[in-house]
């Protein structure tokens, strides 16, 4: 009985003899293998004027008040437009080492310590307005802790890189009072900013220069020969360094960072290598099953450079959805995310053919002798290992579907109790620094004092008695309210009509607590203060202000950032494999990879569920912002194997084969390369599991736990057990659907190949002519 094969009923799917395969890839595979010289050199000249140009516009970066919407990006934004610069403040923490007795405030011995203190920070030359604890009040009232307040001089933006030669003159005086019994400590927005940027760059960095060579190695094995495996690093980074200097003329317009920089390379390190080798390992395929060099260039162009385009374009929709956040850092890295894949896209179906067809049978020099011949062994493309579980999959497809699908579930069950927050410094760093174990102490003794909360008032006239008024109505409800410790400092600006308010929020390094303090300040007192003083606006910022604001803008995008990648997503995949079926299926699976990732995140970094051997113990926290960002992330990159998978099975489909034969073919053809493709993206995102940041960490191993699920699991049982469940129902197209543009397959370029039937059951494939 005759059965419906997919892409048949379009008359646009006949090879046209005048005009050839129809198709952009195809098309662009096709030219690029007749002008060689001109396709490579087009793109060497590419990405040189892309440099050229990137370096003489320059890069603009993200301002501090385009980081954080809300009222934080107001009150930093009054003080620039002011010409005020919030100073790099810093504090040294003096205080009585033993938890019961020891010196007091008022002892010689301390005083002596604190005097020490003031003298070796002035002695550096880069403090300013140095400020002993008995002038400022700022001792505990316990008596056993004072605070030496300093300004870094010169501007706060750079003042991290300067603060080294104070933190030694401290530390001096910390190894000389040590023996008295008392603890002299250091914390400032300098200090934790050098020890974040130590962390954070160092730790990036490596990552960075690891995950090169070990791509290389990856593919080494892959392909057992050199050259082979030179050419997807080679297109992933000339990708890159071209992004990056479109990304500099773009940021013009749309600011970047660094952060999407990093995430950018990582990114087109990722799909680059992916569409490379998809690619290659077609080409090599088609040769190795008898086709001269030209038919099986124009076979992989047609065939795989059509799904890397799907599978790019599925990424860009993915990464354009953080455009929708309104954070700026999110807009940076979704745009130049999505650039760099639309290069190394662009790159993978233009100028690889052409350097496939100038190196000819030199892609197999560099032969690593017993790989080559491993390689050698599996002309066909097809994977044993895969076959045999395919075969076990195919036999018992329900309770495939029932297994895998309930270890999945039961993966993401914990992420229903997912907390997330902004992870406070001895979360983000650990106990072992110093300058963790240093806030920690400053905020038992002084509550709220190393982060306070910043209230900047702007006034017509900041002197009138009204506005004097309300600054002190403010500074007195605020402490009597419970809302602040106090002191409550007041610097006013008289010249630009700006006073800002440093507020010490109760609760500390509570979080919550500390935001209640925060809401009391903007939604009581603050109207009961300035409420009444006409031209008067007073918004609070602060680290709290601007971690709540943050996460209120945050929460507020999740919705239509899920929605968008979503709805686009399935769009996608409808209009490209013309069926209903597909494009539902794919949604259901590539979420289910996400929930999955999701849960694992929770079991290990908020249940410490095995957190000790990624050095996660006591975290209980996932950072706020990376279940978006994963979320963008995974489901781009899984589509992109899904792509791949799905093409080759509908391909075999069209040739021919039953659906459990094209399920059997597709799979196994594919499953060496997003093996491949998977290995080298778990081995570089498990790099970050390795770093000192547990926000890295977190990162890290959410996008290595979810890729490996998803070329395994998802890939390898789910997708097959699902799909031979639904039979013929795969290719299911509503006639109310049909009139929707055709972006299937090119089957003109098969037409040289003998069309196949197969066994029923996923047997090897009775190759007949038909």
């Amino acid at each position: 009985m005759a059965s419906h094969t997919p892409g048949t009923d379009d008359p646009r799917s006949r090879t046209d003899a005048r005009h050839g395969p129809r198709g952009f890839a195809a098309r662009a595979g096709s030219w690029s293998a007749r002008h060689r010289w001109t396709a490579v050199g087009a793109w060497l000249v590419f990405v040189v004027l892309a440099l050229f140009i990137g370096s003489m516009a320059g890069r603009v970066d993200v301002s501090e008040t385009e980081q954080v919407p809300g009222e934080y990006g107001s009150a930093v934004k009054i003080l620039d437009e002011a010409g005020i610069e919030d100073p790099a403040g810093e504090m040294v923490l003096v205080q009585a080492a033993e938890a019961k007795g020891g010196p007091k405030a008022t002892d010689t011995v301390f005083r002596d310590a604190v005097d020490d203190v003031v003298s070796a920070v002035r002695k550096t030359g880069e403090a300013a307005a140095v400020t002993s604890p008995y002038d400022s009040k700022s001792v505990s009232k316990d008596g056993r802790s004072a605070l030496v307040r300093f300004q870094i001089r010169g501007d706060p933006d750079t003042a991290a890189d300067r603060v080294q030669p104070v933190v030694d003159a401290v530390a001096k005086v910390a190894d000389a009072h040590e023996e008295r019994g008392l603890r002299v400590e250091q914390f400032g927005s300098a200090s934790s900013e050098k020890v974040f940027n130590d962390a954070f760059g160092d730790d990036f960095q490596q990552a960075e220069f690891s995950a090169l060579p070990i791509a290389l190695g990856i593919l080494l094995i892959a392909f057992g020969a050199l050259v082979a495996a030179l050419l997807p690093v080679a297109l992933a980074m000339t990708a890159f360094l071209a992004t990056t200097g479109l990304v500099a003329v773009v940021s013009h317009a749309v600011h970047m960072s660094d952060t999407a920089n990093s995430v950018m390379l990582l990114v087109g390190l990722a799909v680059g290598v992916d569409y490379c080798l998809f690619y290659l390992r077609r080409e090599r395929e088609e040769r190795a099953a008898g086709h001269d060099a030209q038919t099986a260039l124009r076979i992989a162009a047609a065939t795989s450079g059509r799904a890397i385009l799907v599978s790019g374009v599925t990424v860009i929709v993915a990464m354009a959805g953080m455009l929708f956040t309104g954070i700026a850092e999110f807009q940076a890295m979704g745009l130049a995310t999505l650039m760099v894949v639309a290069v190394a896209m662009v790159g993978s179906v233009t100028v690889l053919p052409a350097l496939l067809s100038l190196l000819g049978e030199r892609v197999e020099k560099g032969r690593v002798p017993f790989l080559h011949r491993i390689k050698r062994g599996g002309g066909n493309g097809e994977s044993r290992f895969w076959r045999k579980v395919l075969g076990g999959v195919l036999r018992r497809p329900r309770l495939s579907v029932v297994a895998a699908g309930g270890a999945l579930v039961a993966l993401a069950l914990p992420a229903i109790g997912m907390n997330t927050a902004n992870l406070t410094l001895d979360q983000e760093l650990g106990d072992d620094l110093p300058i963790v174990r240093a806030y920690q102490h400053m905020n038992e003794a002084f509550p709220g004092g190393p982060d306070p909360a910043k209230v900047v008032v702007k006034a017509e006239d900041i002197t009138a008695a009204p506005v004097r008024a309300a600054l002190g109505d403010f500074r007195n409800r605020a402490v009597s309210s419970g809302a602040s410790t106090g002191p409550v400092e007041v610097t006013v600006h008289e010249k630009q009509d700006v006073a800002v308010l440093e507020v010490p929020l109760s609760g500390g390094t509570d979080e919550a607590e500390s935001e209640r303090s925060l809401r009391t300040l903007r939604e009581d007192i603050r109207p009961a203060t300035f409420g009444e003083v006409p031209g008067v606006s007073a918004p609070i910022g602060g680290q709290t202000a601007a971690s709540m604001d943050f996460n209120d803008k945050l929460g507020s995008s999740v919705a239509p950032v899920f929605a968008f990648v979503v709805v686009f997503a399935f769009i996608l995949m409808l209009l490209c494999f013309r069926s209903l079926t597909i494009a539902v299926t794919s949604i259901v699976l590539n979420l289910l990879s996400v929930g999955a990732a999701y849960g694992i995140l929770t079991a290990v970094f908020q249940h410490g569920w095995g957190a000790g051997l990624v050095g996660a113990e006591g975290v209980g926290a996932i950072v706020s912002w990376l279940p978006l960002f994963l979320f963008v992330i995974l489901f781009g990159l899984s589509m992109d194997y899904h792509v791949f998978v799905v093409s080759r099975i509908r391909e075999a489909r069209v040739r021919g084969l039953t659906t459990r034969g094209a399920i059997t073919h597709g799979i196994t053809t594919t499953a060496g390369v997003v093996t491949s493709a998977a290995v080298i993206m778990v081995a570089v995102f498990a790099i970050f599991g390795t770093l000192s940041m547990q926000s890295m960490k977190q990162m890290g191993v959410g996008l290595a736990a979810a890729v490996l699920i998803d070329a395994t699991v998802i890939r390898g049982v789910l997708l097959p057990a699902v799909m031979a469940l639904l039979g013929e129902r795969n290719w299911y197209l509503p006639r109310w659907l049909r009139r929707l543009p055709d972006l299937s397959h090119d089957e003109s370029a098969l037409a040289a190949q003998p069309r196949t039937t197969a066994l029923e059951g996923g047997d090897e494939p009775e190759r007949v002519k038909v």
